[in-house]
């Protein structure tokens, strides 16, 4: 426990200089963070007897976030229908190597990942004009609205986490995960609506609005935890690596990000919250 809590205290230092730094430096962790997220889901799948397409996965990787990073929407299509041509193309020019299972699996995985961190990286730098001036001064419109994402995620596992283990007597997926209760998620949607709806408050951002979101956080971070679980118990796997003591690795670690960063952009985009 010495060991998670001392880790996390240094991850959120370390995330919230890199949030706030910005510019290449955020981007670039965005990267690293998707190809080890990439590695441990080729190495689960492996334990698995898949044989996943892992160099042209990482390129994949590579011009997802490079057309996050140039703010492309038309070659980020492009990118895509590339990926998956190619990596089904593999299938037959490396027939007896990699089946068409194998294939499928590498471009769910791809797109899995890929999209989520480059969305990440659009976020970041959603209206990039615009300020918004808090009591701990001004902040960028999408850093703040990195920190909505991060805060309402880290919110959905902890309500639920604590409030499971104090009330918790209902299994809400005993046959994928265990450990999560009724009670545990309903803590986690009205713990994170009010915390989101805080941090609208708080950047002065509409509370409604951002209450709204706050309640799709929670659902989406829960959906996002179970989707892993359900391809951890598949591969046969407790955790997806080791690379952080004490909470195992990069997929563990964001495996609610990953659905929880692409609502954040599109709620904002759809809400119209940059413009208010």
């Amino acid at each position: 426990m010495f060991t998670r809590i001392i880790t996390g205290v240094v991850g959120i230092a370390l995330a919230a200089f890199v949030i706030q730094t910005g510019g290449a430096l955020f981007a670039g962790f965005a990267l690293v963070l998707s190809v080890l997220a990439w590695f441990e889901y080729a190495r689960a799948f492996h334990r698995k007897g898949n044989n996943l397409t892992f160099l042209t996965g990482i390129l994949g990787l590579i011009l997802l976030w490079g057309c996050a990073w140039l703010g492309n929407a038309e070659e980020s299509m492009a990118v895509t229908t590339g990926i998956v041509l190619i990596v089904l193309l593999e299938s037959v020019l490396l027939h007896g190597r990699v089946s068409f299972v194998d294939a499928c699996t590498s471009v769910a995985g791809i797109l899995y990942l890929g999209l989520p961190f480059a969305h990440m990286v659009m976020l970041r730098y959603l209206y990039p004009e615009q300020h918004l001036m808090t009591s701990l001064g001004s902040f960028e419109f999408g850093c703040a609205m990195i920190w909505v994402m991060f805060i309402g995620t880290w919110a959905s596992d902890t309500f639920a986490y604590f409030t499971g283990s104090a009330i918790g007597r209902h299994k809400l997926c005993p046959t994928i995960s265990p450990n999560k209760t009724v009670e545990g998620f309903l803590g986690s949607v009205i713990g994170t609506t009010a915390a989101v709806a805080g941090l609208g408050a708080f950047f002065s951002l509409p509370i409604v609005e951002m209450a709204v979101l706050g309640f799709c956080i929670s659902l989406l971070a829960t959906l996002g935890d179970l989707v892993e679980s359900v391809a951890k118990r598949y591969t046969g796997i407790k955790d997806s690596g080791n690379i952080i003591p004490g909470h195992g690795g990069v997929w563990d670690r964001f495996d609610s990000v990953l659905f929880t960063a692409p609502l954040v952009y599109y709620f904002v985009l759809i809400a119209g919250l940059g413009l208010k």
